[in-house]
């Protein structure tokens, strides 16, 4: 069922709006082969006003609540929250150095350069905080978004972050932590951080913590733990069409990285996002107390702002989203606007994305929040972006009506 999104009385003509405006979205992006399929949601503080899905997520499946998305880095923010679960109790701080929890961390060294010889590397002037790793200020790169760590990948066949082998946990650093901003790999540590303090592995941690307490019995680290229907993986064709492809984070890894390892659905991962919107208490369940979720929501980043990420594989296209309206920060779980972006989403405003196209935002200045998924490369497909600004905007039009 779908709801007036502003919750009270409304007219006709609303209502009609609100039912069908973002359902006829949707349905013209995949009629007009943006998308292959979609499903998404929009949410107030007080509950989901509006879900919807076009498209078929596998032969003969329509899209749907049931459909399972691969999060990929939609994963961190959750991550953030795992490990602000225990700066609330306590047991660690934003200031914790990793190596006081993770001795091994303290071996990483920064890659000066790939030379005729090899990699080029040197100690790091200073250590690594939890900060650094929640905020990609640690120096710990993706090779997907950093040619120095691409080169370096190619040159000594270190495995993907996503493989889930120890082994890829030990990237060198593009910089001495805090000298600057690249997306990476901190998160993962960061998780690894949260189960050697907390003693439970990190998927326990995260079922018992945040996902039971939240109803989100549709998001798990092993795609065949949940009844819901894994959605087909979409790759954009020469000729602008779909092609299936596979591409997914392997099962029964050595470790589950918070920086993209779960699988879930919109129902469940609205409820998340619903969460963002409070002061860290939702229907009735305090997750961590008003301070720590006000710290959750300020700009972390100790000086500048982060820069349009640049892509050096063909998986990717230029994340430049909003980069041109507003700068941004990032807090402890995400990317943060500082600015008010008009018909839009407000200064304050959290939000990221997954891979696979599947992206949110959470803005509590005017208590909403919206996810819509797919699962298609490349990652900001210009058919995926043009739907989402489409949908941000009519979002925003009904609520202020």
């Amino acid at each position: 069922m779908r709801i007036h999104l502003d919750g009270g009385p409304s007219s006709t003509e609303t209502r009609v709006l609100a039912m069908n405006e973002l359902d006829a979205i949707l349905a013209k992006a995949v009629a007009g082969r943006d998308l292959p399929y979609a499903v998404g949601a929009v949410a107030r503080g007080r509950g989901v006003v509006w879900s919807g899905a076009a498209g078929d997520s596998s032969d003969g499946r329509a899209a749907g609540p049931g459909t399972l998305f691969g999060l990929w880095s939609m994963t961190k923010a959750i991550g953030g929250l795992a490990a602000m679960i225990l700066v609330d109790r306590g047991q660690l701080s934003l200031d914790t150095e990793v190596r006081e929890v993770l001795p091994q961390f303290d071996e990483l060294q920064v890659l000066e350069s790939m030379g005729p010889e090899g990699p080029v590397l040197r100690p790091a002037r200073r250590p690594a905080t939890l900060r650094h790793l929640l905020t990609h200020t640690s120096g710990l790169a993706y090779n997907a978004f950093d040619g120095k760590m691409d080169a370096f990948q190619s040159a000594t066949g270190i495995p993907q972050a996503s493989t889930g082998s120890y082994q890829a946990l030990n990237y060198p650093l593009m910089f001495d932590p805090g000298d600057g901003w690249v997306y990476g790999i901190g998160f993962d540590w960061a998780g690894y951080m949260v189960q050697q303090v907390d003693g439970r592995p990190v998927d326990q941690f995260c079922r018992e913590e945040i996902f039971l307490p939240l109803g989100m019995t549709n998001t798990t680290f092993e795609a065949d733990d949940v009844p819901a229907h894994r959605g087909q993986v979409y790759r954009r064709a020469a000729d602008g069409s779909w092609e299936a492809t596979e591409y997914g984070v392997p099962a029964h890894p050595e470790f589950y990285g918070l920086g993209h390892a779960l699988w879930g659905t919109v129902p469940d991962y609205i409820q998340f996002l619903r969460l963002l919107l409070t002061d860290g208490e939702l229907d009735g369940y305090r997750f961590v107390s008003a301070d720590t979720m006000k710290l959750i929501h300020e700009n972390q980043l100790l000086e500048g702002n982060v820069p349009v990420l640049e892509p050096y594989l063909e998986t990717s296209r230029r994340v430049d989203y909003l980069f041109d309206q507003t700068p941004m920060t990032h807090t402890a779980v995400s990317l943060r606007t500082e600015r008010d972006i008009p018909g839009m989403r407000a200064a304050g405003s959290l939000w990221w994305a997954g891979f696979l196209n599947t992206f949110y935002w959470a803005d509590p200045a005017n208590d909403v929040a919206a996810v819509l998924m797919t699962q298609t490369l490349p990652f900001c497909d210009d058919g995926f972006m043009r739907t989402w600004e489409t949908f941000e905007q009519s979002v925003y039009r009904q609520i202020d009506a």
